[in-house]
């Protein structure tokens, strides 16, 4: 279902009160603009991992069919461009949420709202690049970031994918700088703490080789699923609750509370579970699942999380 952007006919009016009362400034101040911002197209962006595609011109109707970049175009400046994003975008609550999918992609479906822009984050062979390039529309691959270091990149490639350079560039700038400033104020443990980041309650979590697990890293936390190897499994093992127990983490912090219904209580009801560390001491921490998930400009409100998780465990 579409929503209406807000700020749309007030903008209109605006602009045509502006026209009516200063008709010849306002063609030589807009002017400008404009022109500066079509000299920055053609442009063609790539992201790690994924194909290069050449953008013509800046795009005035775009799709999003990831979450994680969704919340980038809207952080970067590109809010109003957007027409559409799938059912799981859930931030902004003012970006137009639809039923497209991210995951069973349609793309006669994506077709009717008539983009020139569809931002994804898979595209096995190519195959929906080369469908939605036959009706003229564009394909932005951007794939899941591994590193926050490729979440920052991916920030600046959003902002020149649509005419917002300069602002996607002093947006990963900016967030780059606010993590590491909460990361410096973050009193230091005697000894490290361990954690268990819970993905759901089948104990399947993530290691320090994952976007999530270098967050943690970044504050010197030691993840119990990293074993011998962090990239085992793609960085997403299943752990058994012996191993969880026997490890008997610092801290835990649940991803699973939203879809799954898990919360401090229900896990120190898990057999064996109230001897851990973390469950004596009250450091089972509930974390939004979606901002501890996605590679946009909200991880710096999970590194807020992990910081305040932290500071009563450094005592």
């Amino acid at each position: 279902m579409f929503r209406q952007r807000p700020h749309a006919a007030a903008a209109l009016a605006a602009l045509l009160l502006g026209v009516t009362g200063l008709a010849g400034c306002a063609d030589r101040e807009d002017s400008a603009p404009q022109e500066a911002a079509d000299s920055s197209f053609p442009v063609t962006v790539q992201a790690e991992g994924a194909p290069a595609v050449t953008i013509e011109q800046r795009p005035e109707r775009i799709v999003s069919l990831s979450p994680s970049a969704t919340e980038t175009l809207y952080a970067v400046g590109a809010g109003e461009q957007v027409v559409a994003v799938d059912d799981q975008s859930t931030h902004p609550e003012e970006a137009p949420r639809t039923d497209l999918s991210g995951l069973n992609v349609d793309p006669e479906a994506i077709l009717t709202h008539n983009p020139d822009l569809v931002v994804v984050y898979a595209d096995a062979d190519n195959k929906l690049t080369e469908t939605l390039g036959k009706a003229g529309t564009r394909t932005l691959v951007l794939p899941d970031a591994t590193s926050l270091d490729d979440a920052y990149a991916q920030f600046e490639l959003v902002g020149k994918a649509t005419g917002h350079a300069a602002e996607g560039t002093e947006l990963a700038a900016r967030t780059k700088e606010d993590l590491e400033k909460i990361v410096a104020d973050t009193p230091k443990p005697e000894q490290p703490l361990t954690y268990f980041h819970e993905l759901d309650p089948t104990y399947y979590t993530v290691t320090s080789a994952t976007f999530i697990g270098g967050v943690y890293e970044k504050f010197g936390l030691v993840n119990i699923a990293d074993g011998d190897d962090p990239t085992a499994s793609s960085g997403y093992p299943q752990l058994s609750a012996e191993t969880i127990v026997e490890a008997n983490p610092d801290l835990v912090f649940l991803a699973d509370a939203q879809c799954c219904g898990q919360t401090p209580e229900t896990v120190a009801e898990r057999p064996g579970w109230d001897t851990l560390s973390a469950v004596r001491k009250d450091r089972v921490i509930v974390l939004d699942a979606d901002v501890a998930s996605r590679w946009s400009p909200r991880v710096v409100d999970f590194a807020r999380t992990v910081s305040a998780a932290i500071a009563p465990a450094s005592n």
